[in-house]
């Protein structure tokens, strides 16, 4: 099984495994950290829920991030009002990015 081409671009090594080794129909998606100018990729279930995709993005991009909170997750440009719903039911599909980044807006300086 080969992943989506858009999960390979400019992403920082392996994927991180969010299923079981004998999981079917796993999905490859990309999350991006909107701050740190990077991405991983992740091997999901269509019942993943986003939740844990941000959390587990979060935890190799933004390490030092404590408040989860205060980080949003949008798909296709769009936030995702419901981090507590699978990936499959916010519209997600095999190969879709998810972008992650600050709540509020910070100043540039």
């Amino acid at each position: 099984m080969s992943a989506p081409f858009v999960t390979t671009l400019r992403t920082r090594g392996a994927p991180i495994r969010l299923v079981s080794e004998d999981a079917t129909s796993v999905w490859t998606v990309r999350a991006q950290g909107a701050e740190v100018w990077d991405a991983v990729r992740l091997e999901v279930l269509p019942g993943t829920l986003v939740r844990e995709v941000k959390q587990a993005a979060m935890a190799e991009l933004m390490p030092d991030v404590e408040e989860l909170d205060a980080y949003v997750v949008k798909l296709g440009g769009f936030e995702v009002m419901n981090e507590a719903a699978s990936v499959q039911a916010v519209g997600a599909t095999d190969g879709s990015t998810f972008l992650i980044m600050a709540r509020r807006r910070r100043p540039v300086r």
